[in-house]
Order: structure tokens, then sequence, then C-alpha cells
């Protein structure tokens, strides 16, 4: 049977959920689940109205049940708005956002919605328009770039990272996409027919076979993960015995075969972290690509490369993020619930980016736009950007003369948390390009003690202070943070600058283990008055 409808205004909609949940339920709150289709919006007289019913079947359903358990936690000024729940994992990963894995980047969404002209009842103006331009002095891999493209705003990035600004290069470098497709398909095919162990073929296929019965047999799916679940397998317990128990066997096809696995030097991340035929053919490949003649078909090869390297290090699946201990033999899988092995070879995964990138790149060239763009290699802190645009880009030098740079949209490192230059180490190795560890900001190998707080203030505040040089008179700065010291109003008064608001943002689709939750606020900036 239908239930009756009851229909609220917003404001009676507000009240009405602050009683039925026994908490702060704001006007903006019920504006959310309007705007995002979580609760029907009906019309009486040019006003907003909800039906109590459908407030009720969301609150009671499994998201709304996570929001107030998150604002439980995290507070009452929770903007449920920036979560984008409602965004599909491809979204969020859409086009060429993903042609290379990078910790601590944030998703698209999130820029583009204080970069565009919308407005609602949390953004209340317009920040951007087509042509300014939009300047992230701690670029990463190039999500504010990409996005500003998008909506036709001209950006400069700024890295101390060579190899993140490379990233950052092929997401945006123009390409004959019929010339790329050859030159990938010419390398492709040479590694797929290179062999460095006549034997590992044969290996690799009776090894697959053991482990497909073996698993079949052991943890059979989804029964397997049923009782983990409910207790009735001590997984622990459970899968390290299995685990040796098919040890036994790799074992045995490791001899029967003539497996090397461990390479003659372990000096280097690349002699340490791969299995001895992966070297080999990541060495091969490598040089290939070296002999592309077309300087960008060659960066995004060698990004495809890195993207797979990083996939074929000898770790378990769990520890892909976080390194700890070379893996060389069967593992039981924590992430998978049954033995893993490690790789013995780059070439399923070569092929499979290589026509992810493609499909990725054709993707983007279809919105893609004319807007300009720089990527500097350089410290924030130091760098003059007025001059590093005027020796790479004649056009956008000409339209910063006029206009400077409108804002700042970034996300800063935050203090403690992650070794930019180490997460790609293999590809500093391969590639040959110069560190500068000592110059990151807040790095994890410097810790979150009194000093390491110190000195991340101390480095923030300068990148803002020197950009502050080439912003237009009215400029306004986002800045995205997970300010857990408080760390920002120091920061800001030390820079000239004042916090004009702050957004509040969970952050629901983290890759880490860790799901507890987590929130990051967007700081916004202005000139002190």
């Amino acid at each position: 049977m239908t239930k009756t409808k009851q229909l609220l205004t917003i404001k009676e909609a507000s009240e009405w959920a602050s009683k039925f949940l026994n908490r702060t339920i704001t006007e903006s709150n019920i504006s959310y689940l309007i705007q995002y289709g979580k609760v029907r919006k009906y019309n009486g007289n040019g006003v907003t109205q909800v039906d109590i019913n459908d407030l009720k079947r969301y609150y009671e359903s499994y998201h709304g049940r996570r929001e107030l358990s998150w604002r439980k936690k995290l507070g009452d000024d929770l903007n449920w708005a920036l979560s984008f729940e409602h965004v599909r994992e491809k979204e969020r990963t859409k086009h060429v956002h993903r042609l290379h894995p990078y910790k601590g980047k944030f998703i698209p969404q999130l820029v583009e919605y204080f970069l565009d002209s919308h407005t609602d009842d949390f953004k209340t103006q317009v920040y951007f328009k087509e042509g300014d331009i939009v300047l992230d002095p701690f670029s990463g891999s190039g999500t504010t770039l990409v996005q500003a493209n998008e909506l036709k705003m001209h950006s400069i990035g700024i890295d101390i990272s060579r190899f993140n600004c490379m990233i950052t290069e092929v997401k945006l470098l123009n390409y004959d996409l019929k010339s790329l497709k050859e030159d990938i398909r010419k390398i492709e095919k040479a590694i797929l027919s290179f062999r460095t162990n006549k034997n590992i073929t044969a290996f690799e296929k009776e090894l697959v076979q053991e482990l497909y019965l073996f698993n079949s047999k052991f943890f059979p799916s989804p029964d397997y993960k049923y009782k983990v679940n409910r207790g009735i397998i001590d997984e622990e317990k459970y899968g390290l015995e299995k685990e040796q128990i098919f040890l036994k066997k790799y074992e045995e096809l490791i001899q029967k075969y003539n497996i090397k696995l461990r390479q003659d030097s372990h000096k280097s991340f690349l002699d340490k972290w791969y299995i001895d035929n992966v070297r080999k053919e990541i060495d091969f490949a490598f040089n290939l690509i070296k002999q592309v003649g077309d300087v960008r078909n060659k960066k995004i090869l060698a990004v495809i490369l890195s993207r797979t390297i990083r996939s074929c290090r000898a770790t378990t699946h769990s520890d892909l993020a976080t390194l700890k201990e070379p893996q060389l033999t069967t593992y039981y899988c924590w992430k998978h619930k049954k033995i893993c092995k490690p790789l013995f070879s780059i070439k399923y995964w070569f092929s499979r980016y290589a026509n992810d990138t493609l499909k990725r790149l054709e993707e983007f060239e279809k919105i893609k736009t004319n807007a300009r763009w720089v990527v500097i290699p350089a410290d924030s802190r130091t760098v003059d950007i007025e001059q590093e645009i005027k020796k790479r880009d004649k056009i956008l030098y000409e339209i910063f003369k006029k206009k400077k740079i409108r804002g700042i949209f970034t996300s800063p490192p935050y203090v403690g948390q992650i070794d930019y230059h180490e997460q790609h180490a293999y590809a500093y190795e391969l590639f040959g390009f110069e560190r500068k560890d000592d110059l990151e900001i807040g790095p994890l190998y410097k810790g979150q003690g009194e000093e390491a707080r110190k000195s991340y203030v101390e480095g923030i505040s300068k990148v803002l202070k020197n950009c502050k040089l080439f912003l237009a008179d009215d400029f306004d700065i986002f800045l995205v943070a997970n300010d857990k010291y408080n760390l920002y109003p120091l920061i800001a008064e030390k820079s000239g600058l004042e916090i004009v608001n702050r957004f509040k943002r969970p952050v629901l689709n983290r890759t880490e283990r860790d799901k507890s939750p987590y929130s990051e606020i967007i700081f916004h900036l202005k000139n002190k008055r």
C-alpha cells in the first residue's frame, strides 16, 4: 500500500529530520539530498518541498546511516555535498586521470566544484571563469590542470618532483594517436616475443593451473569468505597453514623449470624489488622506448612502462601501496583470500596498460580544449613563475601579462604522510631523474613532531608568499588539507592571508586499508585586509 505524501518545506524538513534523528540537520543538508536526487523534489506554489516518507527512507538506508555515523564522529559541520558519494568510480577516474597511480591526489569532481560556474547552498559565488589562469603550486599528477583545461581555463602547475611533472605533461600533451598506436604496437610485439628464459612460459602455465586447483579446493569463493567473516574459520591460522602446504609445490616447480628468482645484485631498488626475469624485460622495454623518435610518444610510453613496473614489483597485493619486504614466493593473500603468486613477466601488464592509455587519451581528446598550460619542475617557494611562463609558452605569457593569475586551487602535502619521491622510486631509478627529497615539504620521513610541524608551516607559508607575487589583486586561494594539527590559521597569518571560509568534506573513497571516518578541509583564503 502506497503511503500518503506528507510534504514539507526545506525549513520544515530540517526541523522534522532533526527531531527524528535527535541531532541537528540543517536546511543545507536537506538541499543536498534534493540536489543529488537522494529525495524527490516537489513544488508547491513555487516553494520547494520534500516528502517525509522519502526523508525517512533515506535516513534509514545504508548511505543515510553512514552519513549520520560520520557526522557523529567528525562533526555536524561536515559538508556531505562534497563527499561526491553519488559519483561512480568510473567518473572519479575518468579519462587521463588514471594514467598512472599517485598517492595523495584529489578527485577531479572536487576541483571542478570550485572552478566551474555553478552556485548552490554551499558555494554561493563563482570564483573562476573561462579564460582565467589557475595555479597549482603542488601540482602532483596534474588533476587541477586537467580539470582547468576541461573548463577552458589556462593553468600553471609547479612540482618539485620531476616525475610528477612528467605524469602531468603526458596527460595534457597533444598526440598523433595514429603514430602513438603504431609505436605502442611495435614495442608491445617486441616485448611479447622477448625471451630471457625459455622455461618461463611453461613454468607459469603449470603454476597457474596448480594454484587454480589448490584455491578451488581450499579457498572456494564465496563459501570461504562467508566462513571467515563469521569466525567459523580462523583466517590467520588457516591461511598460513595452507600457504606452507602450497609452498612445497612452488619450490618443486622452481627446481623443475630452473627459474632464477633473485638478481645477482641487490644494491638498487630495481635490483631488490623485481624477480630476475622481470628486470630483464624492464631493461629491454626501456631500451626500445629510448629509440622512439617522437618525443611525446616517448614520454607517454615511459609512463606506461612506469605504471607497468609499479604493478610488477615483487610484493604482496595488500602491500603494493606501501612496500615491506620483497615477496619471491607464493603466499596467502589477505586481499584476495587465497594463495597468490609474484609476477614473473611484465608482458600482460604492459599490454593492458598500453591499451587502457590509448583509450583514455582518445576519451580526453574529445573534450580537450585549446586552453594553454605549463608544467614547471621547481621549488614553489622560490621559483620566478613569470620568467618560467615566458620561457615555456609565449602565448600564455601574453595572457599572464594582461590579467595575471586569477587564483590557486591545490592540495599541499599533508605533514608527515607521504614521501613523494620514494613512492615512485622505481621510475626515478629507471629514467635517471634527479631526486630532490630534501626539498619536499612535510615528507613522511621527517615525521609529525613539533620540529616537523614548524618546518611545514614555514614551507607552506613561503610557497604562498611567493605565489602571491604573481596573482591578480582580488585573488582566491583554495587549499585542500587534513589539518589535524590546526596549522593553517598560522600559515595564513604568516602568509599575509586570511581564511574567509572553510568547507569540511568527508573522504569516502580511500584506497588505504583503514576505512575509518576521515575528513579534510578546503580552506578559502584571500589577501588580508
